[in-house]
C-alpha cells in the first residue's frame, strides 16, 4: 500500500562549462532502479529544500553548491509511491564532481537526454532542458 505522504526530493540540475548535464544511474535495487536520474535526495523534516540540495549534492556528487535557483516542482504518482521533485538549477559549485555512491555517471548534452531512460517524473525536467 502506498504511503499517503509524498516523498519530497531536492533535485539538482548541474551543468558544466560546455552545457552538458550531470546524470547518474539509480542502483538497481532502488525504486525506479537502473534508470538515469539527476542527483539529489530526500528533504529531511528539519531542513529547507535548498539545504537538502546542498547536503545531498555534497554527499552524492562531491561538490559544494555556491548558488542555485528553483527550476520547477513536479508532483508525480507512480502508483506505489508519490513524489514531489523540487528541481533546482545549480548555477555555481566548487569541487571535482564525482558519483560517490558507486553509481555509473556521465556528462550528457541536454539535447541527448531523451536517449536515456529516466523515471517518468523526470520527463518534465528533460523537456524543460531540451526545449528551454
Amino acid at each position: 500500500m502506498a504511503s499517503s505522504d509524498p516523498v519530497h526530493v531536492a533535485v539538482g540540475v548541474i551543468e558544466n562549462a560546455d552545457g552538458d548535464v550531470f546524470i547518474s544511474k539509480r542502483h538497481k535495487d532502488l525504486h525506479q532502479g537502473d534508470k538515469w536520474e539527476f542527483p539529489g535526495g530526500k528533504v529531511e523534516a528539519d531542513e529547507t529544500v535548498y539545504d537538502a540540495l546542498v547536503r545531498e549534492l555534497r554527499e552524492e556528487c562531491n561538490i559544494v553548491v555556491q548558488s542555485a535557483s528553483p527550476l520547477t516542482v513536479i508532483h508525480h504518482n507512480y502508483g506505489d509511491k508519490r513524489v514531489v521533485l523540487d528541481v533546482w538549477r545549480v548555477i555555481s559549485f566548487t569541487g571535482d564532481i564525482a558519483q560517490r555512491e558507486g553509481q555509473e555517471w556521465r556528462w550528457v548534452p541536454a539535447y541527448a537526454l531523451q536517449a536515456y531512460q529516466f523515471p517518468k517524473a523526470n520527463e518534465a525536467i528533460i523537456d524543460l532542458l531540451v526545449d528551454g
